[in-house]
């Protein structure tokens, strides 16, 4: 009963030649995912923001940037009944996510704009200026990419030489760093100690080892949730406490790194400041 009704409000949308004209730019954006929100918030007039996905507002953990500034923003979940209801002139989401929401979509003739996953802050450049033409906001994503070279240089201008090995733990003691994220630590001066930890093939490193062989800065990636939940627990064990004079021991959210785009800048500079902590320099002049 519920594809049924589905394809009901499909077929029904399409009749109502919901989409935009060709070539204009959209005026009822719907984002799908929280890592495209980041990107549709910070690009669209909010006026012109149909709906965010509910993530965007989560803070069980908290996955997003934005969840302070998107009170009064209609947030949905991933589904066709909430999309169409919208009559939204283009959707928003990833490649490949949800392959059957884009078939329905596609059937009730509304344009989507699936964003590729950037690997690389010049992929970033390349998908904020894409999606900006898109929106009709090239100078907004001109400008977004402008403040993120800037926020990376002013770190860079700060590290210290040769880079800081830094391991980053997360709950579970997962140390996965690579693409944006590797690209960020080696800009604020940091080199990720994660593939000389000996890790396990789901990315986990074990504590023992952390004690056996600190690295110069150890980063406690454990301040996304409101309240600890149980992965937390091990970046609270106490052979963590035991480190003190043997590894720099700090806690930083590392949120803006959890989705790729030009606000993971934001990450370098308190990054580069902790680079300077382990490494006891001064800051360059």
């Amino acid at each position: 009963m519920r594809l049924a009704h589905s394809w009901h409000v499909v077929f029904l949308a399409a009749s109502l030649g919901l989409a935009a004209p060709a070539g204009a730019a959209p005026q009822h954006v719907v984002s799908l995912l929280v890592c495209t929100d980041e990107y549709v918030y910070r690009l669209e007039p909010r006026e012109r923001i149909a709906a965010l996905s509910y993530l965007a507002a989560d803070r069980q953990p908290v996955v997003s940037t934005i969840a302070d500034q998107v009170h009064g923003i209609t947030l949905i979940r991933q589904n066709a009944e909430s999309v169409l209801a919208l009559h939204p002139d283009l959707v928003v989401t990833y490649r490949f996510v949800n392959p059957k929401l884009h078939e329905i979509l596609g059937a009730a003739g509304i344009p989507v704009y699936d964003l590729p996953w950037a690997a690389s802050y010049d992929a970033i450049r390349k998908i904020t200026r894409d999606l900006g033409d898109r929106l009709g906001a090239r100078d907004r994503a001109d400008a977004l990419i402008a403040e993120m070279d800037r926020k990376l240089a002013a770190a860079h201008a700060r590290a210290p030489s040769p880079p800081v090995s830094t391991l980053v733990y997360e709950p579970n003691g997962y140390v996965t760093a690579d693409g944006v994220t590797n690209e960020t630590l080696a800009d604020a001066g940091l080199r990720n100690a994660g593939p000389d930890m000996h890790q396990a093939r789901n990315g986990t490193v074990a504590l023992e080892m952390i004690a056996a062989r600190p690295p110069e800065l150890l980063i406690l990636n454990d301040a996304r949730e409101a309240t600890p939940a149980h992965a937390d627990l091990l970046l609270r064990h106490p052979a963590l406490a035991a480190l003190k004079g043997r590894a720099v021991v700090a806690h930083l959210s590392l949120t803006p790194l959890l989705c790729p785009g030009p606000w993971s800048a934001d990450a370098a500079g308190p990054l580069a400041g902790l680079a300077l902590r382990a490494r006891g320099a001064r800051p360059k002049s």
